[in-house]
């Protein structure tokens, strides 16, 4: 396997631990969930920080250009809410994406998480054509589906009721989304 392939494995196991532990994980949890040492590890990447801050920017990477890909137009808002919604597949992924805005007082995740922000709000103000406070909006609800994830909010139905009522209203506004 090429140096390039053994880099891409360990940050396939770098989100996977780094989503379930946070920053808290340490490189030998990454390594043995990669199957390789952790000399390796931090061969390739120097430090924690900044295998934490490559697996990071990579999965903020794919969510604005799974937002990105959207063609502009009269459709894109609705086109650009399911192209998110398609990422909730990946757990990981946002997971990791949620670990990172709690890591943000660190000056470099932090500048990768607020463009991350802009640039979700950005790109839909201008592929939909749509004002500020639409994008806002969308840019919230996203953040809200986050932190449900986050919690494990759906997996824990029935210990509070509001909570409840909030998980089917978000996934009621999911599924409206994907039967429109």
């Amino acid at each position: 396997m090429s140096g390039t392939q053994r880099r891409a494995e360990i940050l396939v196991a770098a989100r996977r631990v780094f989503a379930e532990r946070g920053y808290a994980a340490s490189t030998d949890e990454v390594a043995r969930a990669a199957g390789v040492s952790q000399p390796y590890v931090v061969r390739l990447f120097g430090t924690k920080r900044e295998l934490f801050l490559a697996a990071y920017s990579e999965a903020s990477e794919q969510i604005l250009a799974t937002l990105g890909a959207v063609p502009a137009g009269p459709d894109a808002g609705r086109a650009m809410g399911d192209a998110y919604v398609s990422l909730l597949a990946d757990r990981d992924l946002l997971r990791l994406v949620m670990h990172g805005f709690i890591a943000g007082a660190d000056e470099e995740v932090g500048r990768v998480a607020r463009h991350t922000l802009g640039e979700a709000f950005h790109l839909f103000r201008e592929r939909s054509g749509a004002d500020d406070e639409t994008a806002r909006g969308f840019v919230a609800h996203g953040m809200l589906i986050n932190v449900l994830l986050a919690v494990d909010a759906p997996a824990h139905r029935g210990e509070d009721g509001g909570l409840d009522a909030l998980v089917q209203c978000v996934e009621d506004s999911i599924t409206e989304r994907r039967t429109a």
